[in-house]
């Protein structure tokens, strides 16, 4: 092992949300990092299996400034941030159906004035789009032009290749197992390979951010993590579907989207689920293929091509939680990303790291996101 071991962060997990800390801290100039992953590779978990859109809508206040912060940074990262565009403008186009429709249309005001390029669409503009929509199943739509696919691969390894080269560490197959703490502070880790010390242990375990806390007692703040399946199958003959954006039902829970030659599609499951490798369930994979019949039946295929499913984890309240713990000073939460963990990572990242740094951000209340709030 490296004979190194104190450090002033200790960064626990290196999906999305620790490699962009790592990549902020560094940049204001923080060089005694080290980023511990238990997996092989970063990026493994909920990273690596996500459809990694920008989708600058969100029926949660602070979800949306986050993803609004976000957008900005994936359309203009700082001067040789990565080496390929972060963000392919593909566009996202979501349907709605009832109140649901009624709540999005009075929200487009504010996105507009927020400058989010935002069209709201009628059944047959709508259908002239993506003509596999059938009217009868939704009341009109909003169409996102300027968001779409990210590049997570790209997003992911150009926060870790600036903030190694400012000095982190990354250290992956390295689990930690216990955290070191005096006094009510944590002083450091204790992994499968050795101990480190540092000032602050930054929890970005994701799915597994409820079991790091656990290691030190009961905690005020309750992570559950939710399964996310999604199937792969090719475009049914003579349908030109290249050119198609993200289209999500969200009255109905489903969005399909163009993949390589063919679709992908997510039934939008959010099954409670336990921290593991997690596998698609075939339940939810014939609830996708049932939905595609309903709401789709053009879009019937015959075999699948490939299918996985992934984790996202929420507390409670479905928003995000961001801080040093209410209990145990030093220890800092940055979990509870649910679905939108790639597309706000350097919102988050930024606000993590003025907090650490400078005990406050101006970025957002930073009272909505902090771990303080379950304590009430």
């Amino acid at each position: 092992m490296n004979t190194k071991s104190n450090f002033k962060v200790i960064i626990i997990g290196c999906g999305i949300a620790g490699a962009s800390l790592a990549y902020f801290l560094a940049a204001r100039g923080m060089r005694d990092i080290l980023i511990l992953e238990r997996e092989d590779q970063p990026g493994y978990h909920a990273t690596g299996r996500s459809a990694a859109v920008l989708v600058e809508l969100d029926l949660v206040p602070s979800i949306l400034h986050l993803k609004l912060l976000g957008g900005r940074f994936l359309r203009n990262p700082p001067p040789g941030f990565s080496g390929n565009p972060l963000l392919e403008e593909s566009g996202i186009l979501i349907t709605f159906q009832g109140p649901l429709w009624e709540q999005v249309s009075e929200m487009v005001p504010d996105l507009r004035q927020s400058g989010v390029v935002v069209d709201l669409l009628s059944q047959e503009e709508t259908v002239s789009m993506i003509p596999v929509l059938s009217p009868e199943n939704f009341d009109g739509a909003v169409l996102l032009p300027k968001d779409g696919h990210i590049d997570v691969n790209e997003l992911l390894w150009s926060y870790l290749r600036h903030a190694k080269r400012q000095g982190a560490k990354l250290r992956c197959k390295e689990e930690v197992r216990d955290i070191k703490t005096d006094q009510g502070r944590c002083r450091g880790v204790v992994t499968s390979r050795g101990e480190y010390s540092s000032r602050w242990v930054i929890n970005a375990a994701g799915a597994w951010g409820g079991r790091i806390r656990g290691l030190l007692g009961y905690s005020p703040v309750q992570l559950t993590a939710h399964r996310r399946t999604i199937i792969t199958f090719a475009a049914p003959e003579g349908l030109a579907v290249s050119k198609w954006p993200l289209v999500a039902d969200l009255s109905h829970d489903l969005y399909f989207s163009p993949e390589s030659a063919g679709l992908m599609a997510s039934p939008m499951d959010e099954d409670p689920m336990e921290p593991c490798d997690v596998r698609p369930d075939e339940l939810m994979v014939a609830q996708t293929i049932e939905r595609l019949k309903q709401l789709t039946p053009r879009l019937v295929f015959k075999s699948i091509t490939n299918k996985w499913a992934g984790l996202r984890t929420f507390a409670p309240d479905q928003v995000m939680v961001v801080g040093e713990d209410p209990e145990v000073k030093g220890f800092f939460w940055l979990s509870g990303q649910g679905g939108a963990g790639i597309e706000t990572s350097s919102a988050v990242g930024q606000i993590a790291s003025e907090l650490i740094l400078d005990g406050r951000t101006k970025l957002i209340d930073a009272q909505i996101i902090s771990p303080a709030r379950f304590t009430a």
